[in-house]
């Protein structure tokens, strides 16, 4: 009996041993998927930029009032990361008309431009990203049509393109193997549950020691990840909605080795509440009156309310469609695509059947979550870095036949002045080099030159604006629709406004930056000579040799020599020392020979050899003019000046101030297209916040358009029709 005994138990304890070793290796694959996602998502981060303008059709010549709001992806909340938003305005061939760059603070960026007034009737694209967002063009960037009216030529600018907009633009070659032996069928019409039945072969069931694993995750966040055992040939899982996050849910199935097999995407939708209410009754005004609107917040959206913000246009009412809100654009985001609320024709998503949804969704796949790129492990090289303390300056050194140059060349850049500031820069093996700029909203004066000029090497600074675009086919007019009548009338209200003068451009908007003033990048020099302190001298020869210790300024030949010496007049490095006026670095001493004294302010010397980095000085000369300013010395051909601006500056919005009854019983008209614009508007620690603002000469309809996020995340949309009488 005991020998009967025995062996079974062996063969028990030997069957549990192959289960608990099965059992790990599972879960190994699983916490693998788990780290591979999470270590993706924080490597390669998404910035989703949302940008709420004032209106959808202007009248070339307006002021075009927006804010721009740069969210994170994965949390869904405002973005600390990017400081600088890139804004464009593109007609419909993809030139720019205009170009700007605003500062981005904890995740919020009033804008204003004026659209020129020289644009022809058409639409036009409004285009806005990241320094980082450039690493993913042209998908991973804000896009939205409006439409310019020309005052003076209402006709239709043609146009030889027309704009693609798919709901997915996933380029690479689909990595689901072909016939993977697994079959994913999805039910979810269910309101409190998704079902997930799961058709497998025999062959599958063998391969996979009857198991598979199940990833669901939205927009970076993991809602589920386990290994399911295989029941039968058809395997139903049950999930509870109330496990997934809200949005478009991505499904993937794995197999016993932790490869991917399939996938699908299903729309979670938001539990239904109530976000923000008005707390007025009234909704009808007198012309010139004035308007105070009182709005609450639920409480449980937000925790900090300086962290939460809102933008607030009240416009004319017209019966446009499909206008986007940042509630449905956060769903599809640019993860799957460019406009994707165009793909459910204009319309919201929580207005389409469940049923139109999950065949919408059929046909997508995510521009940022790639399972081949996540799995292998190899991130993609990322040229563009987030601008989060620095502004990039990005350029190109190429030789004289226009080719790279070598990999490790020196580049120098310099800013012009009586303070000293210095930074180099080295080309990589694309001969592609990158300055830090501070984000500011100073013009600088930026002079950059190789550092190895006898090579003629020329440079070329890169625009910071992306020139990636999304590729574009058949024939259209620009504006296929007819010419509205109140189109007409606002038109005829900007002209009015001209001839008054009547501007609702107010002070500039301060930003929440911390300028630093310059600092010497050497530091304390060695001596220091000012000029007032001596009698003058007729040429820089005797200037030097009778006030400069230490340093030596020789003639040879038709040439000059600059040294620094020892006490015995011997020069102490074998290479000449670094050469500069003004702060900007020379390499021909006979500029400063040739200098007048009488332009000289102060010199500054360094005697010993000091490094920036791994950029080495064999001690330092600095002229300093009186000008200060590099204004004395030509540029050289090698060299090139730069005058940049790293942020745009914004104005405030103005509009007339009706309480005194004098300014309301004027006569100049008040024929305001927008009638009110805030770019920022926060709650209080209660969630209530007010607008005011006077309406103007204009009897109408008008609609209160209010976009914003919380500091948890929670996007807020809500419109609200008032009327002027």
């Amino acid at each position: 009996m005991i020998n009967k005994i025995i062996p079974a138990i062996l063969f028990l304890m030997h069957f549990l041993f192959l289960q608990n070793s099965f059992c790990k290796a599972q879960n190994k694959i699983t916490d693998f998927l788990s780290q591979k996602f999470l270590s993706y998502c924080e490597s390669v981060p998404r910035e989703e930029i949302f940008v709420h303008t004032d209106r959808e059709e202007y009248i070339a010549g307006e002021d075009l009032w927006f804010n721009i709001y740069l969210i994170d992806r994965q949390s869904f909340k405002p973005s600390l990361n990017s400081k600088i938003a890139y804004f464009e305005l593109l007609n419909s061939e993809n030139h720019p008309v205009v170009q700007k760059r605003f500062m981005i603070d904890k995740g919020f960026c009033p804008g204003q431009i004026v659209i020129p007034d020289t644009l022809r009737t058409g639409t036009y694209q409004i285009r806005a990203y990241t320094n980082w967002m450039k690493n993913f063009l042209p998908l991973n960037c804000f896009m939205k049509e409006i439409d310019i009216y020309n005052a003076f030529s209402t006709k239709a600018l043609k146009s030889s393109i027309s704009k693609k907009n798919p709901l997915s633009a996933v380029t690479e070659t689909d990595y689901w193997p072909a016939n993977s032996g697994l079959t994913l069928k999805i039910n979810n019409l269910r309101p409190d549950s998704l079902e997930i039945f799961f058709d497998t072969d025999q062959e599958y069931r063998s391969e996979n020691n009857n198991l598979f694993n199940l990833f669901i995750q939205t927009h970076g966040i993991i809602n589920r990840v386990s290994s399911e055992k295989i029941a039968e040939k058809v395997t139903h899982i049950t999930i509870p909605k109330s496990s997934l996050t809200y949005g478009i849910n991505q499904i993937t199935i794995f197999d016993s080795k932790g490869q991917p097999v399939c996938e699908r995407y299903i729309y979670t939708p938001k539990e239904k509440k109530e976000q923000i209410s008005v707390l007025n009754p009234t909704d009808t005004f007198n012309t010139r009156s004035k308007v105070s609107l009182d709005f609450k917040i639920e409480n449980k959206l937000f925790a900090n309310p300086d962290a939460t913000n809102f933008s607030v246009s009240v416009v004319p009412h017209t019966d446009t469609v499909g206008i986007i809100e940042i509630n449905d654009f956060m769903i599809f985001g640019t993860e799957f695509g460019q406009l994707a609320c165009r793909a459910i024709n204009r319309k919201k998503i929580t207005e389409l059947p469940p049923e139109e949804i999950d065949s919408m969704l059929l046909t997508v796949k995510s521009n940022w979550i790639n399972w081949k790129t996540i799995i292998s492990g190899e991130l993609p090289q990322l040229k563009y870095q987030v601008e989060k303390d620095d502004h990039y300056l990005t350029g190109t050194l190429l030789t004289s036949d226009q080719q790279l140059a070598h990999p490790g060349e020196f580049l120098l850049m310099s800013t012009p002045g009586n303070v000293p500031v210095f930074q180099y820069a080295r080309t990589d093996y694309k001969a592609n080099f990158i300055f830090n700029v501070p984000i500011d909203e100073g013009i600088k004066d930026l002079i950059i030159q190789p550092d190895d000029t006898t090579r003629n090497n020329k440079i070329f600074i890169e625009s910071p604006f992306s020139d990636k675009y999304l590729q574009f086919d058949l024939s259209a007019d620009s504006i296929s629709k007819p010419l509205l009548p109140y189109i007409s009338k606002w038109s005829v209200n900007y002209q009015v406004q001209k001839i008054f003068g009547s501007s609702f451009v107010g002070d500039l908007i301060p930003f929440n930056i911390r300028l630093q003033k310059p600092k010497r990048f050497y530091g304390k020099p060695d001596v220091e000579v000012l000029m007032k302190n001596y009698i003058k001298l007729p040429v820089m020869e005797e200037v030097f040799f009778e006030l400069v210790p230490h340093v030596a300024l020789k003639k040879n030949k038709s040439d000059y020599e600059i040294a620094v010496v020892d006490p015995f007049g011997n020069s102490v490095f074998d290479e000449p020392p670094g050469l500069m006026i003004d702060g900007v670095i020379i390499k021909n001493p006979s500029i400063i020979a040739n200098l007048d004294p009488e332009l000289v302010e102060k010199m500054d010397v360094i005697r010993e050899r000091y490094f920036v980095g791994d950029y080495s000085f064999y001690g330092i000369v600095n002229v300093i003019t009186k000008a200060g300013d590099f204004s004395y010395v030509s540029l050289p051909n090698y060299a090139v000046r730069l005058k940049y601006r790293v942020i745009d500056p914004v104005r405030a919005f103005v509009s007339p101030d009706y309480s005194s009854a004098e300014i309301r019983s004027s006569r100049t008209p008040d024929f305001r297209n927008t009638l009110y614009w805030n770019s920022s508007v926060k709650p209080d620690k209660d969630g209530k916040f007010r607008i005011e603002f006077w309406t103007s000469d204009i009897k109408s309809d008008y609609e209160i358009n209010i976009q914003g996020i919380t500091s948890g995340g929670e996007t807020i949309s809500l419109r609200k029709i008032i009327k002027v009488k």
